[in-house]
């Protein structure tokens, strides 16, 4: 058992020698921001976008105000616009999302409570389509809040390039 055992452990250690390095790189944020975040980190051709948010629906309504972001529905179409655009200045769409994970704030219109149905009729225009039928996997989970007053979508993917 002794030699089994020394004989695994050398073979484990003889192994990670041949083990290389994983190439990593890392996208900055548009238009030569200092936010200390990267706009997505690529390790060994899996892409992990930092999330997004939406641009303003109306930038002349007044700041934080439902008109000035719209509803679900419109945020979550202007956030995977948002992510569509990333994705392809890397050389990659949205049939490439392996994994999503959206963070909806309840709204106020409802009650508080996250507009899920908004939601889909935004995410349904970008996946699960006859253009676009690749679906990935998803978690959707209501918080508190986002960084900008109003803002009620936030949603962050990993794609994978393919080889």
């Amino acid at each position: 058992m002794k030699k089994s055992l020394m004989l695994g452990a050398l073979a484990m250690v003889l192994g990670a020698g041949s083990l290389s390095a994983a190439e990593i790189k890392r996208y900055p944020l548009p238009g030569g921001s200092t936010f200390p975040i990267s706009s997505a980190v690529e390790v060994d051709g899996t892409v992990y976008q930092s999330g997004m948010v939406p641009a303003p629906k109306d930038p002349k309504a007044p700041k934080g105000s439902a008109a000035y972001w719209g509803d679900t529905e419109v945020q979550t179409l202007s956030v995977l616009s948002r992510i569509e655009a990333s994705l392809k200045e890397k050389g990659l769409g949205m049939g490439d999302v392996v994994k999503m994970t959206a963070f909806l704030v309840g709204d106020p219109a409802k009650g508080g409570h996250m507009d899920f149905e908004g939601f889909m009729k935004g995410y349904t225009q970008y996946f699960g389509t006859k253009e676009q039928p690749n679906l990935p996997s998803r978690s959707a989970v209501q918080i508190a809040g986002l960084a900008g007053a109003g803002m009620l979508v936030e949603i962050e993917v990993i794609a994978v390039r393919p080889k």
